[in-house]
């Protein structure tokens, strides 16, 4: 069965559990739930907030059909309370959220949801979903931008990655990081993005040479040609290409770049590049891929290997060295009285938030401080609405918009954050304001301990 991504049931069974409880109560005030990541993890010294159109696309369409009722009523753990509820369920709430592209830290709330309560619980999980993996892949992404100093990077990694929908939103989130396209052609009929393709070895190998194949695929797919070189034996193949050239040039087919894919390509590109250019053919770019992460395109480029660009799977759509992040999505806000979790190492702060950013001279980040929506803070803040009574608020920015936000932010990152090594965390200060309403909520719910 085909996943529908727009499905109301993309949620945890305790939200429709605590649904029926909170309608059995009457619980049904307005609620707020702040969705953030509690701390970075060791390997990232930023985080890129990325997802938002997906969410509120998402709360869009939430809705509960015929079908939906007749299937929960079958089920028998509901009542008719909350089937008659459900049925008539559309998101009427309020969102307010950081910009896709922006730069966050830990404990700074990149999401608001304000809404009836039952509703603000069901939307949890399929929020945290959409916000959570793109987060996590334009954050690696934009990690290897800055490694690759400047190089072309693509994604390869939808074969490895979690998922159809998993591999669709990497090819996303890392091209609004700065990537150049994708492999993936769906990402293309999807969100526009560019995709790109050479071949594979296998297409060497069923021909009966490299120079057979090579000219095979030119004279069928002689736009944005790239050869693979590696199948038997990498400077031989690079030679194979020169050999070749005049003969294509001939009938008007431009070779582009030729791929390596394995071996010391520390090595191998610089006497690849030397074949190429004693060839006449200097104007031919070298692509690297094979097992690449932001390490070794850091290594290559530092150590400036004649690479032009390079193609990242595994390492990218699964985020190997940082797989999750501690992102959660907390109660705020019930019924006008700030509320705040205070289990020891999961304390959250209370009520409506803002971020306020301050910027150095020449605009780079100075610092953030987290404190009520209602407090006078310097700096510009980063929450804004995004939806009002389940509608949009403004148009929805292109992914070309997203994406010049995104290299902004990288650009205005301080030095030692866009190093790849752990960096002293980035400053994020917690407003007098609210430290003293969570004073408040801790007398609240010390005054709430004890026999009831």
């Amino acid at each position: 069965m085909f996943l529908e991504a727009s499905s109301p049931f993309l949620t945890d069974l305790y939200q429709l559990n605590m649904m029926e409880a909170y309608l059995a109560g009457g619980q049904t005030d307005t609620a707020v739930f702040e969705f953030f990541v509690r701390k970075l993890p060791e390997t990232r010294n930023f985080l890129m907030a990325t997802g938002l159109e997906q969410a509120l696309a998402w709360l869009e369409a939430l809705r509960f059909t015929s079908d939906d009722i007749a299937w929960l009523a079958a089920t028998g753990r509901f009542t008719p309370r909350l089937l008659d509820y459900l049925a008539d369920l559309r998101f009427d709430g309020d969102v307010h959220a950081v910009a896709e592209g922006t730069v966050v830290f830990g404990n700074e709330p990149m999401l608001r949801v304000t809404a009836p309560l039952p509703v603000a619980q069901l939307v949890e999980t399929r929020l945290m979903n959409l916000l959570h993996y793109q987060t996590l892949i334009a954050s690696k992404a934009a990690r290897m931008m800055i490694a690759g100093r400047g190089k072309t990077l693509v994604d390869f990694g939808f074969r490895r990655a979690h998922g159809a929908e998993a591999g669709l939103h990497a090819a996303r989130a890392s091209y609004i990081a700065g990537f150049a396209g994708t492999a993936t052609v769906e990402a293309e009929r999807v969100f526009g993005i560019r995709s790109f393709g050479t071949m594979a070895h296998s297409f060497v190998e069923v021909h009966e040479s490299e120079a057979e194949a090579f000219r095979a695929f030119a004279f069928a797919r002689p736009e944005g040609l790239t050869f693979l070189i590696d199948t038997y034996d990498t400077e031989e193949g690079a030679r194979t290409v020169v050999r070749i050239a005049p003969e294509l040039k001939a009938a008007g087919i431009r070779i582009g770049a030729v791929r390596l894919d394995s071996g010391d390509l520390a090595v191998l590109a610089p006497k690849v590049r030397a074949i190429l250019d004693d060839g006449d053919l200097a104007e031919v770019a070298i692509f690297a891929s094979g097992g690449l992460d932001e390490y070794a395109i850091e290594t290559l480029s530092a150590a400036g290997a004649p690479i032009d660009g390079f193609g990242v799977g595994t390492s990218l759509d699964t985020s190997d060295d940082a797989p999750a992040l501690e992102c959660v999505y907390k109660l705020q806000e019930y019924g006008g009285i700030p509320r705040k979790k205070a289990s020891p190492g999961k304390a959250t702060w209370p009520g409506r938030k803002q971020v306020w950013r301050r910027f150095a001279a020449g605009g780079c980040m100075a610092g953030d401080t987290v404190s009520t929506e209602d407090d006078r803070v310097d700096g510009t803040p980063l929450l804004v609405p995004v939806m009002t009574g389940g509608r949009r608020c403004a148009p929805v920015p292109t992914l070309e918009e997203i994406r010049e936000l995104a290299a902004a932010e990288i650009a205005a990152l301080p030095e030692a954050l866009r190093s790849l090594e752990q960096a002293p965390a980035y400053p994020v200060r917690i407003g007098e304001r609210l430290k003293r309403l969570s004073d408040e909520a801790d007398r609240r719910i010390a005054t709430m301990r004890g026999p009831q």
